[in-house]
């Protein structure tokens, strides 16, 4: 097994010989193959405004060397030994001294149950790991600047298969007015709840509720508050979870491109 290899500053060395200058997204890679590992750090070592600032072959490193490092962003595969990806995932989400640390998942199926699990525990997103380099670029990208990024079709396939058992019996909700949908939320903020699950990000919820944009981020960010939510990946857990959105409804066409849902 190869061992974690942590920078030996806060200014990690780029493959250039460069040092990561302020504002780059740090990104640490966790998977237990180092050839994927070796792919992945020459990719992301080479793209304008990136740094590698560690690599990780099991979980438990990569959990350990996100709090000594700090990344932006953790690159992870959710199946390795000693702590798989979902754990090592759930880890970093639950410390607060890592709140700022986005993880996206990376998974060798579309199709994998283990991904919901993952954005349960706090995963802002998730990639199939045939993505093009581009597209997986793009992807480090979205995340790191706060934004989930789904796959409409698989996410909803996935969450359809987890969610096989009919949703508990709505609570808390406003009496008379007979939708479902999570507790404490107004009749306005389930609606923006449902969009967000459907995929839309803040400029077409506005469009679609005839809102400015700021009104509907100011909505989308109190949902997340009353919800917990760590981000909108969750939002959109909570959508299908609740009933508001139902597999076959927010999926995209097969195989199309990830969905960011965002600003």
């Amino acid at each position: 097994m190869t061992s974690a290899q942590p920078p030996a500053s806060t200014a990690p060395a780029r493959p250039d010989g460069g040092a990561a200058g302020e504002g780059e997204i740090r990104v640490l890679l966790a998977d237990d193959q180092a050839l994927v590992r070796g792919a992945f750090a020459m990719l992301v070592g080479s793209a304008p405004g990136m740094t590698v600032v560690g690599e990780a072959a099991t979980g438990r490193e990569a959990v350990e060397l996100a709090r000594r490092t700090r990344p932006s962003l953790v690159l992870m595969d959710i199946r390795m030994p000693d702590l798989d990806g979902i754990e090592a995932t759930r880890l970093i989400a639950a410390d607060e001294q890592l709140a700022g640390v986005r993880v996206l998942v990376l998974t060798t199926y579309d199709t994998d149950d283990h991904v919901m699990e993952a954005l349960r525990a706090g995963a802002s997103g998730f990639l199939v790991k045939d993505t093009r380099p581009v597209e997986l670029l793009d992807g480090i990208r979205t995340v790191a600047a706060g934004d989930a990024l789904l796959s409409p079709g698989p996410t909803g396939r996935l969450i359809a298969r987890l969610l096989s058992v009919p949703p508990a019996p709505p609570r808390g909700r406003t009496a008379g007015d007979g939708g479902t949908g999570p507790a404490g939320l107004s009749a306005r903020e389930l609606q923006v709840l449902e969009l967000v699950g459907r995929g839309l990000n803040n400029a077409e919820i506005a469009g679609a509720l005839s809102l400015s944009p700021l009104t509907a981020k100011t909505h989308v960010s109190r949902v997340m508050g009353k919800l917990a939510a760590r981000d909108r990946a969750q939002l959109v857990i909570a959508a299908y979870e609740s009933g508001l959105v139902r597999a076959g409804v927010a999926d995209g066409p097969a195989g199309g491109p990830a969905r960011t849902v965002g600003d």
